[in-house]
């Protein structure tokens, strides 16, 4: 008995302690971290330092375009933001003033970024800006960085001639809700030509194999559209693959590269997916009917499309004009890539329409500062399919599909996750 009362105290004591210790941790962590509190990282970047600003919101990253670029924070760290060309379109500068007069007045919480030049002389507007407090963006000059925000209550300005930084816990919740730059929707028709998988889309986690057993899962889920990859080994053998670099370290390879086309044949990827030479592409989509292919990487459309099994079921992304001229010329959809089209001359909807070109392909990180061109494109029966789907964190196939779509006709995607929003086969 008077071992088991002497072991009874002791655990009662033990236990004593514990919950004591765990109440003092308790308490001391909720006087030192605050789950509620907002992380945001401002990076502006100017012309001269040739890389692009950004700015992160508790982990989720937007890369805005030229001009000034005004982010507003709402309740339960949700946040809108909206890029002005200020360099391009004085009425823009204008209206950043009006907003920041109004934002101000409503106790409101924001930020303002610059990226690459923010004004073609000096940014001006001083009596309004003074009026505001806001006096370093007065003075801002051409190809200079800018950063402001009102986070910690007081207004906090700097600006460089290369790159300014700064980091921020948001811990005051914002006090309105109202949305300074609404969300615009376009209504679409749900189908499952909207949907291209990314290098024959993921299997088993795992992204951008370019295999057959990646075409194979990715079918049977319901895409209809596939993107290759396609590169040449030594001897001048189509393949698909991303790059050579990569292959080589998704297979553990370690000989010269490029590879022969016999050497790409005896490696699988991870030790478990087939890769794909033209034979190999050929058959399945021979077995497959209803599939179409589409081209990356590769700019030598006749050499290709002859090689292919049905070139009414390719389309290429190709990224010279000379290359759009030859596939246009032979009959082969062309599919033109935004460095191409964004750096033509002249009318772009005319080249368009010229050449019969209906489909293109941007970056997703140019939707928000493109929206007017974007809207053009889809006016004139454009079709517009974004990739860097998964690139940036949020930014997946399910935010593309309820944010973006509908301006953008589709997307490059990894993953099939459409059944829900009605991606059904069409002809």
């Amino acid at each position: 008995m008077r071992l088991r009362k002497t072991n009874t105290k002791y655990r009662l004591t033990w236990a004593f302690h514990l919950s004591l210790f765990l109440l003092l941790a308790g308490l001391l962590l909720s006087q030192t971290t605050n789950p509620s509190e907002i992380k945001v990282e401002l990076n502006s970047n100017s012309f001269n330092a040739k890389q692009r600003s950004s700015f992160v919101i508790n982990g989720q990253i937007e890369q805005p375009g030229r001009g000034l670029t005004l982010i507003h924070f709402l309740p339960a760290g949700a946040f809108e933001h909206k890029t002005f060309d200020t360099y391009g379109d004085k009425a823009a500068a204008a209206e950043v003033i009006v907003l920041l007069q109004k934002m101000l007045a409503d106790d409101a919480l924001f930020a303002l970024l610059a990226h690459d030049s923010a004004t073609s002389g000096t940014f001006g507007h001083t009596s309004e800006l003074k009026a505001l407090g806001i006096m370093k963006l007065a003075a801002l000059k051409g190809r200079q960085a800018y950063l402001m925000h009102n986070l910690n209550g007081d207004i906090y300005e700097a600006f460089g001639d290369i790159t300014v930084a700064t980091q921020i816990s948001l811990a005051k919740s914002p006090l309105t809700a109202e949305e300074y730059f609404p969300k615009i929707t376009y209504e679409f028709t749900p189908s499952n030509d909207r949907y291209i998988a990314h290098a024959a889309g993921e299997i088993d986690g795992v992204a951008s194999t370019n295999s057959l057993e990646a075409l194979e899962e990715n079918y049977r889920k319901g895409f209809r559209l596939f993107e290759l990859d396609i590169i040449s080994t030594s001897d001048n053998k189509f393949v698909a693959a991303h790059d050579w670099k990569m292959w080589a370290r998704f297979t553990d390879y370690e000989g010269a590269l490029p590879p022969t086309h016999q050497e790409f044949l005896k490696h699988k990827i991870y030790g478990s997916y087939t890769t794909l030479d033209m034979e190999g592409i050929n058959k399945w989509f021979k077995n497959h009917p209803d599939a179409l292919l589409i081209t990356d990487k590769l700019n030598t459309p006749l050499a290709f499309g002859n090689q292919f099994v049905d070139k009414n079921r390719l389309a290429m992304e190709l990224f010279s004009v000379m290359a759009i001229e030859e596939a246009v010329n032979n009959g082969i959809t062309v599919i033109i890539s935004q460095e191409v089209l964004m750096g033509l001359k002249g009318n772009k909807m005319d080249f368009l329409e010229i050449n019969n070109i209906t489909h293109v392909a941007v970056s997703r990180r140019i939707i928000s500062r493109e929206t007017d061109f974007l809207d053009q494109l889809r006016k004139g029966g454009i079709k517009v399919y974004a990739y860097n789907v998964n690139f940036d964190p949020g930014k997946d196939e399910k935010y593309v599909q309820e944010n973006e779509l509908g301006l953008i006709y589709g997307m490059y995607a990894d993953k099939w996750i459409f059944d829900e929003y009605g991606g059904q086969p069409v002809q």
